[in-house]
């Protein structure tokens, strides 16, 4: 029985002692001034200020606003007045004069949107208006989509303050479907921005969030929440939220076997509710401490507090509580063995019942009707604004057409100073991308050097002379399929690691045979690189190439090996070359002329390579150092730092 607590969507505080004066202020303005626009913007603050003291005067000054602002065409003066209509009936319980009244609004500010955005927070409140209006009569589905509505508005605009409330409302209409791990994600979300906003009704919010929790039967986070609101409600007072408040903590004290708490936060509850004559919080109160001492077999209490829930149910005209209290007299009274009593509430219990049940017939057949109109007003509405849009279009092609014909002139003057300026733009681009061109080119016949295919050739044709036909073949075939990766590889910008190793694995076999096999190989990868994680192609063999022509071969003795890894950390592609031959530092001194010149080119290159990869966040890194075993020279280690990339599908 424990509830939750709707925020309207332009509630305020109590009307004060300073809102009266504002009232006044308002009044004696507009009886001098003779701007009606103004005038009919003061009747509508007026109308609003009384909203939560007087709906009748609420109403009384929207009507006055509206039939000025139906005088004059003003479309905004008239959706504010309607709003103002729809908030007094909301409180005077007319859901179904509500609805019409808000829907006005929003059509009002659909059609002023057509023109205009400024007016989407104005669209927004009739939105969140209406999912309050069907939230109270009990569609839920219709509510839910107008507070959504409603929420999109807000939050592309930034408006934290409405978002809190049509937050709460969300939570509520999802709350009251039985889905309560939706309600207390808004109820979260409205707390975090009342929390940002220092909003007072952040206690009431936060009740709500507990109740979720005893719904769930989480007593532990329940009493945390229940807890913080105690000390919201102490910074920001509230007497029906506190009462509400203890109501639900005596429910929580109950269930979990405290009953002197669970009685203590009752007794609070009547304190806070009995400050404000609130009947219909102190009802739910005394049911509470009846239904309780009736538990604890107190029965002279429980007829007590029931007794007094049934008169304030049937003073403020609550059913569901008459039928709750008259059911509990009878159960009381039957254990008081007063049968002529039991008997006599059970039948006001069954009569009460009915009652409901023709009260839950009669609002949902009200609802039906309401929601139908609702609908054939909102399709008559469609069709109109789709007329407007089209007459809108025709307009802005006419517009168009003006301006066409009209910056025709200008933009052929500033078209030739564009085609000079773009001239210019162009020389320096095809520069560039020659310079590109020539890069590439480079660095293409860097990976297939010619020493290399005419070494190739010249091992094929000693393998034939010498009659090894089966070994030349071989190698052909090697050297063909090298070849077809090598020019299939360059036209692509980034290929996958898998292939990398593919032509890194055809080169090295290709260089065995070369050699007779005078070096072993291995190239290895790390399991958690993906099939799509890329490099830009031919950046490895060179390196690999160095290896073994100025590594591994020079040394001609010992367990010759070259060893390439992939591997990946959280930001970089990880390659490491790896030989055990001559070293760097012992290849530079037999290599001081041609080769030199050779290899400084091809670190040139590759550096030009490297720096077209580098991002603001990722930087490419590669380094040679020797590898040193004991102070003896044990080869040369090629590190590649890459950021990583993948290809694209």
């Amino acid at each position: 029985m424990y509830r939750v607590v709707l925020f309207f969507i332009l509630c305020l505080p109590l009307v004060g002692f300073s809102q009266n004066a504002i009232i006044d202020s308002l009044l004696q303005r507009n009886q001098i001034i003779n701007d009606d626009t103004e005038k009919i913007n003061n009747w509508n603050k007026i109308s609003d200020l009384y909203k939560t003291q007087d709906p009748n005067q609420t109403q009384h000054y929207a009507q006055k606003a509206l039939l000025l602002a139906e005088k004059l065409n003003f479309d905004k003066g008239k959706a504010i007045a309607y709003m103002n209509l729809g908030n007094a009936s909301v409180v005077l319980g007319d859901y179904v004069s509500a609805l019409e009244f808000f829907t006005n609004a929003k059509n009002i500010y659909e059609d002023l949107n057509l023109i205009s955005e400024d007016f989407d927070n104005g669209l927004a409140r009739a939105y969140g208006s209406i999912g309050v209006v069907f939230s109270e009569q009990g569609s839920y589905t219709k509510s839910l989509e107008y507070h959504l509505k409603a929420l999109k508005i807000y939050e592309a605009t930034n408006r934290d303050d409405m978002l809190a409330k049509v937050y709460n409302n969300t939570g509520i209409v999802y709350k009251a479907r039985g889905e309560n791990f939706k309600a207390l994600n808004y109820f979260q979300k409205a707390k975090e921005i009342q929390e940002k906003l220092n909003d007072g009704t952040i206690g009431i919010t936060t009740t709500n969030i507990g109740n979720i929790y005893l719904d769930l039967n989480d007593y532990e986070q329940a009493f945390l929440y229940y807890d913080e609101a105690k000390s919201y409600f102490n910074k920001y007072p509230n007497y029906r939220g506190e009462g509400e408040l203890y109501n639900n903590l005596g429910v929580y004290y109950n269930r979990t076997n405290n009953p002197d708490k669970a009685l203590e936060s009752w007794a609070e509850a009547t304190d806070k509710f009995n400050q404000i004559d609130d009947k219909f919080g102190l009802s739910d109160t005394y049911y509470y401490l009846g239904n309780f001492h009736f538990e604890n077999n107190n029965y002279h209490e429980a007829l007590l507090y029931t007794k007094k829930a049934n008169v304030l149910a049937e003073d403020v005209g609550i059913l569901t509580m008459k039928v709750f209290s008259e059911k509990l007299l009878s159960d009381i009274y039957e254990k008081q063995n007063n049968v002529e009593k039991a008997l006599l509430h059970y039948k006001k219990y069954a009569i009460s019942k009915d009652s409901l049940t023709n009260y839950e017939n009669i609002r949902k057949s009200v609802q039906s009707e309401m929601t139908f109109e609702f609908e054939k007003r909102e399709s008559l509405h469609k069709k109109e604004q789709e007329k407007k849009e089209i007459l809108l279009k025709e307009q802005a092609k006419r517009h168009t057409l003006q301006l066409f014909f009209g910056l025709l002139t200008i933009i052929l003057i500033v078209g030739i100073g564009f085609l000079y300026y773009n001239r210019n733009q162009l020389k320096k681009t095809l520069t560039l991308q020659k310079d590109l061109a020539d890069y590439e080119q480079k660095a293409l016949h860097l990976q297939m050097n010619p020493h290399f295919v005419f070494n190739c050739l010249g091992s094929i044709s000693s393998f034939i002379v010498q009659n090894g036909n089966d070994a030349a073949v071989k190698y052909l075939a090697k050297f063909s399929k090298l070849m077809r990766l090598t020019l299939d590889y360059s036209k692509e910008t980034l290929i996958s690691v898998d292939k990398e190793i593919e032509g890194l694995q055809n080169y090295l076999e290709l260089e065995q045979l070369r050699f007779n096999n005078a070096f072993d190989f291995s190239i290895t990868k790390a399991d958690n690189i993906e099939d799509d994680i890329a490099l830009p192609p031919l950046l490895i063999q060179p390196f690999v190439e160095n290896a073994i022509i100025h590594g591994l071969i020079p040394k001609k003795e010992g367990n010759l090996k070259v060893l390439i890894d992939f591997s990946l950390t959280e930001n970089n592609l990880i390659c490491t070359i790896t030989d055990n031959g001559i070293g760097i530092n012992v290849s530079k001194k037999r290599k001081k002329n041609s080769v030199q010149v050779h290899k400084s080119l091809a670190i040139e290159i590759i550096k030009k390579r490297l720096e077209m990869m580098d991002n603001a966040k990722q930087k490419t890194f590669f380094s040679i150092e020797e590898q040193e075993k004991d102070g003896i020279t044990s080869g040369t280690k090629v590190l590649l730092e890459l950021p990583i990339q993948y290809l694209k599908t």
